[in-house]
């Protein structure tokens, strides 16, 4: 089940996850790699060749009217990230490159 929000490719799932429409792509997905890599709409566009230019467009404005709660997740999904490489072991190949101090 999802909710329209009233961005005509933007839906909230179960969760109030934005979804771009038709899609299984989170809205923050779309945004990650616009601010990861600095990536415009058309550069968007074709690293994400399925989506239109009006799901892109549509999912930049619903990030620029909700971006103290989606940089809020982002913040949140980086520290998940921190706790759970915190908690695993360095591989073999991670150590033996440590122990030589190419790392």
């Amino acid at each position: 089940m999802t909710v329209a929000t009233g961005y005509e490719h933007i839906v909230l799932n179960e969760e109030k996850v934005p979804l771009i429409t038709g899609t299984s792509m989170k809205v923050i997905e779309l945004i990650l790699d616009h601010k990861a890599y600095g990536w415009s709409p058309e550069e968007l566009h074709f690293q994400h060749s399925f989506l239109t230019m009006g799901q892109i467009h549509s999912a930049l404005a619903y990030y620029w009217d909700h971006q103290e709660e989606l940089d809020l997740d982002i913040e949140n999904r980086l520290k998940k990230v921190d706790e759970i490489r915190q908690t695993i072991k360095p591989s073999s190949l991670e150590s033996r490159l440590k122990a030589k101090g190419i790392i």
